[in-house]
């Protein structure tokens, strides 16, 4: 029996089921398609996956065709749609099977249907994104609870997380399939740019360093122990696991993160630290099966929530915002971090997107495609969930918001995050820097910091925006 095997966001070879289905039913075609819709303009007007999320994607498909190769098979590689791709090489290699991991948002589920009509063999739709497999769950799927804690409380006591698949034995490739070569950075229209040195971490795609990175954040240097007391850092490589690009790309699977936490308990130390990486992997699945439950709901103004609403969509504004020229320091600092980089704190995530829904009262969705584009971890029911949660029109309906200057104090003290993301600001003592249009005349000569010269000045008054939003009720 000849099978298909199409990777798509699971860019993996343990913990696959697809594969392991697949390559024990005979011989089998690991499959790659580059999709040309990952890479068009938004209706925002910039790329739906931009250069740090494309560059971390090709990397990962890299890596899975070096570790294919390895286990006894090649990649096939393809640009194109996948509709249009797999019938081809279904027909011109006569396989009888395909396997996959299965989707739940609508452009995604789009393409499985659109490639299912073009096909007459079986297409077997697996199940290997969240941590608990969705067949084990103590409800139906459009019945979830609305309140994350009665989630997590019911699946807790009642649901148990699979062990991961072992890597699959040596594999029996279809023979004489040609595969394309993989692209470049600049195949795709983007310059090839050196990752910046300030970045928390050298992010590499791929499985061989998502394991290398939870071996050396596990074992080799202990982190898990307090990464509790540690996860809502802003500077360093270890405040965080950092799994979440390696977990987007399917790299690595929620289950065999869960797996390594708990020999980690049994064989080195259990506390509420170790608890928090299984809880916050728990998030994860609970927005997932929440964009099961809501569908497209979840893509609107008003979110699951149904909400009437009527927001900016003012591009000067959004343009601040997105560049990182705000005027307001820990906001700028972010937005500068994720430009650069393709990464942000999930601190500062929810402080800009506060920011942009709440003191701008401005449509949240453009903040979340901007996140799309830009995060080497945008995975779409988290990216999406958690911008909804800040808007107000998610899980939380209550009037919620952060004071961003009180949120900077506490996360940033001393002020080195800003320092390190807006030089500009350098010189300020910590009493300016999170509030630089405070500064007397005479200050701004003596820090070196001329306000709307060197810096800008803010876009709004925060405690006017404030107490709008208390007014909004």
């Amino acid at each position: 029996m000849k099978s298909l095997v199409w990777f798509r966001n699971d860019l993996r070879l343990k913990d696959h089921q697809p594969l392991t289905e697949a390559s024990k039913a005979g011989s089998i075609l690991p499959v790659y398609c580059l999709d040309p819709r990952l890479f068009r303009e938004n209706r925002y007007g910039f790329p739906k996956t931009d250069r740090h999320r494309a560059r971390f994607l090709l990397e990962s498909v890299k890596d899975l065709r070096q570790n294919l190769h390895a286990a006894g098979s090649p990649l096939i590689f393809r640009r194109g749609k996948p509709e249009e791709i797999i019938p081809e090489l279904v027909s011109g290699n006569k396989i009888d099977a395909i396997y996959f991991h299965g989707e739940v948002t609508q452009e995604e589920i789009s393409v499985e249907k659109s490639l299912e009509k073009r096909l007459d063999i079986p297409m077997h739709r697996c199940w290997g994104h969240a941590m608990y497999h969705r067949d084990d769950l103590p409800f139906d799927l459009l019945t979830i609870p609305d309140v994350f804690t009665q989630f997590r409380k019911k699946i807790e006591k009642k649901s148990s997380v699979r062990a991961p698949l072992p890597e699959p034995p040596r594999l029996r490739p279809v023979s004489d399939v040609p595969s394309d070569e993989l692209p470049g950075i600049e195949d795709l229209g983007f310059r090839r740019e050196e990752k910046d040195e300030r970045s928390v971490l050298n992010f590499t795609g791929g499985e061989t360093a998502a394991w290398k990175r939870l071996q050396h954040y596990f074992y080799e240097e202990d982190q898990l122990r307090k990464y509790k007391f540690t996860r809502n850092g802003l500077l360093g490589a270890n405040y965080s696991s950092k799994f979440s690009p390696w977990l987007a790309h399917g790299c690595i699977s929620a289950r065999s993160i869960h797996s390594e936490v708990v020999n980690y308990e049994q064989t080195i130390h259990k506390n509420v630290s170790t608890y928090w990486m299984k809880f916050e992997l728990i998030w994860r699945d609970y927005f997932r099966y929440s964009a099961i439950k809501h569908g497209n709901q979840l893509f609107q103004l008003g979110g699951i929530q149904g909400k009437e609403l009527k927001k900016s969509t003012d591009m000067p504004t959004f343009k601040k915002w997105a560049a990182g020229e705000t005027g307001i320091p820990f906001v700028d600092a972010n937005m500068r971090e994720l430009n650069q980089t393709g990464y942000m704190s999930n601190r500062g995530r929810q402080n800009v997107a506060s920011f942009l829904a709440q003191n701008l009262d401005f449509d949240w969705r453009w903040g979340a495609a901007y996140f799309e584009s830009k995060l080497i971890d945008y995975d779409v029911h988290s990216n999406w969930g958690n911008w909804a949660y800040n808007a107000t029109v998610g899980h939380d309906p209550r009037n919620r918001y952060f004071n961003i200057i009180n949120q900077a104090r506490k996360y940033d003290k001393k002020g080195e995050y800003v320092r390190h993301w807006l030089p500009e600001l350098e010189h300020l003592p910590s009493e300016f820097v999170h509030e630089p249009w405070k500064m007397t005349e005479d200050q701004q000569v003596l820090y070196e910091t001329r306000f709307g010269e060197d810096y800008p000045e803010p876009m709004i008054d925060l405690e006017e925006s404030y107490e709008r939003i208390r007014n909004r009720g």
